[in-house]
């Protein structure tokens, strides 16, 4: 099954998949509750004409195409999680749980009932198999384009049923190429990106649509009030415009949100060095394939730690402990601090180009300041 976006990579993965022999059917995911919904410039996904670009896709490679419905369960998985992560101050990537909930969970479950052997994708990313026949998660040859990050939440049967066909192209150039050459009409399309149901970007403005706002202070790490918001579920850590604060710096440099706390309706600022963190704790733990011998022991790793799509990874020193929930933790000390991590991001980790799991950030904080001076 070729899960089809409309864009070119996915075109161009299905059609590698039609020439490796594979028997191929075509499968676009419709997500969006407003079926009009028409996308604008490279904004978003899952449109209309997304949906239309798929099914051409499909009939120049011979391929039956089908559209399924997954909307109401995408809105619960992935848009009710978004907008309650945001109610209890933290920063979700709706990517991760799109791929996790949806396309590897829901669409992979479902394909596997009706008797396919493997979802094909247009991610950049590698699966490799080790010398016992285990499936491992690796990045793509492209590192710019590799999206290996966002599939770090993949589980080891996951792996097992996935195909990723652009794993080794070198450029995303080679991949528009190639659909030119095969007369696919998405050659030249642009990649989406900001969040799908939030095509116009303003994520604040959709927020403030369905979560209560109630007016609070602006404080700085000594407790200091700087200034009021309207909602402090509306900002985000590292945020630095939109904050209107009443009461200047004293050495006159820009503040940054450094933390939320939607409990206290409190948005903490501070000069930008503070939100250079070192310290990482991870929950949701789950891991890319067979974990690593030290999931079990307690024991030290070493590791790289990602925690944006496209961001670059950091040294570190990691390992996995019990916590007072019973349920695995995933700390991370990092080598060379990390700017602007909020609470909410997933910490994907690696050793090398192999990603090892991921984990939820529940704590993201700097030894520079005390968080609990704020009373």
């Amino acid at each position: 099954m070729a899960a089809m976006s409309g864009g070119v990579d996915s075109a161009v993965a299905a059609a590698r998949a039609v020439d490796a022999g594979h028997e191929v059917v075509g499968v676009h995911l419709a997500l969006s509750r407003m079926p009009g919904t028409l996308r604008t410039g490279s904004r978003g996904c899952c449109t209309v004409e997304d949906s239309n670009d798929a099914w051409r896709a499909c009939d120049v490679l011979g391929i039956p195409y089908y559209v399924w419905d997954f909307s109401e369960r995408f809105k619960e998985e992935v848009v009710d999680d978004f907008v309650s992560e945001y109610a209890a101050g933290r920063t979700p990537n709706p990517c991760m749980r799109c791929n996790e909930r949806i396309k590897f969970a829901a669409l992979l479950e479902k394909a596997i009932a009706l008797g396919f052997d493997a979802v094909c994708t247009g991610h950049y990313a590698k699966v490799i198999t080790d010398a016992e026949g285990n499936p491992e998660l690796h990045r793509a040859a492209d590192w710019a384009k590799d999206q290996s990050y966002v599939l770090g939440v993949l589980t080891h049967e996951q792996l097992s049923h996935s195909m990723f066909p652009l794993a080794d192209t070198p450029s995303k150039a080679e991949v528009r190429a190639e659909a030119e050459s095969r007369g696919l009409s998405v050659a030249n399309k642009p990649d989406s990106h900001d969040i799908c149901f939030i095509p116009d970007g303003d994520t604040r403005g959709w927020l403030e649509e369905r979560i209560e706002m109630t007016e609070g202070d602006i404080v700085d790490p000594e407790g200091n009030k700087m200034g009021t918001h309207p909602g402090a579920n509306a900002f985000t850590v590292g945020q630095r415009r939109g904050l209107k604060l009443g009461t200047p710096a004293a050495d006159g440099k820009p503040r940054f949100v450094l933390e939320i706390r939607p409990k206290e309706n409190k948005v903490i600022v501070g000069p930008e060095a503070l939100l250079a963190v070192d310290l990482l704790r991870g929950i949701k733990v789950s891991w890319a394939g067979l974990p690593i011998a030290e999931a079990g022991t307690g024991e030290e790793f070493d590791c790289m730690v990602q925690v944006r799509a496209h961001g670059d990874p950091v040294d570190a020193r990691a390992r996995v402990l019990i916590g007072e929930d019973g349920k695995p933790e995933m700390v991370a000390s990092l080598l060379e601090p990390m700017r602007g991590v909020a609470p909410g991001q997933t910490m994907v980790v690696y050793q090398g180009t192999r990603v090892l799991g991921q984990a939820t950030l529940d704590t993201a904080r700097s030894t520079a300041w005390d968080p609990s001076a704020v009373s």
